[in-house]
């Protein structure tokens, strides 16, 4: 048994699957809540219902799967130590993906773009950035994740089949078809990827790709009176 979760974009979302890695299976249970700001307050529940759903107890899941972004600092972090305290209490494995594969994945399963076709991830990354990643074939990465403004990507990238939110964010900058698929990551998507393609697998390293908004106070200066 497998469960996947995910913070990285407005999507708080969970599922369960019957597989693991390198191991047939289907998505027994998925539970999404849209909230761009809300995955302190809604992931366990979506967790909880997952299992329940799926009629599996945390004790019998044999692996979790993090998406580990690229994805803002706050959002992504409670995602990833979620996982890891899971882990931790279940005695599962623990694995990360790239979000923005899910998102690949999840376009070459629904035919959006044709796995023989190359594809852009686009998610937003707020300050008017996008996170980004290519996909020459099926779910393998050439390019990224990167961050930066939309308008800034390659001339030869923004002209490339285009999902994620960053295509409906900034529609100046791409040039590219935009097929009708979801915006946010689905936990559904990243299970299946996790247990068809666990070439894919990584750490649960964050990829943040940049510092978050607040920052450690430095020392104070002494001021001489």
């Amino acid at each position: 048994m497998l469960l996947a979760l995910d913070t990285s974009t407005a999507a708080v979302t969970a599922a369960v699957h019957s597989g693991a890695p390198g191991t047939p299976g289907e998505v027994l249970a998925v539970e999404t809540v849209v909230d761009a700001r809300g995955a302190g307050e809604h992931l366990a529940p979506a967790v909880d219902r997952a299992l329940a759903r799926a009629g599996v107890g945390a004790g019998e899941l044999t692996d979790i799967v993090v998406g580990t972004g690229p994805g803002p600092f706050t959002g992504l972090r409670v995602g990833i130590v979620t996982g890891r305290v899971l882990a931790l209490t279940s005695g599962a494995r623990l694995h990360g993906v790239c979000s923005l594969d899910a998102l690949a994945a999840a376009a070459r399963e629904s035919g959006a773009v044709p796995a023989s076709r190359p594809l852009l991830v686009a998610t937003d990354a707020r300050r008017k950035e996008v996170y980004w990643a290519v996909y020459p074939r099926g779910v393998q990465r050439s390019r990224g994740p990167e961050v930066g403004p939309a308008a800034d990507l390659p001339a030869d990238v923004r002209e490339l089949p285009v999902v994620g939110a960053g295509a409906g964010l900034y529609p100046e900058a791409f040039t590219g078809p935009v097929p009708d698929h979801p915006t946010e990551v689905d936990a559904g998507a990243l299970a299946r990827l996790a247990a068809d393609h666990p070439e894919v697998l990584t750490t649960t390293e964050p990829l943040y790709l940049r510092r978050p908004d607040s920052q450690t106070p430095g020392q104070r200066k002494r001021v001489l009176l």
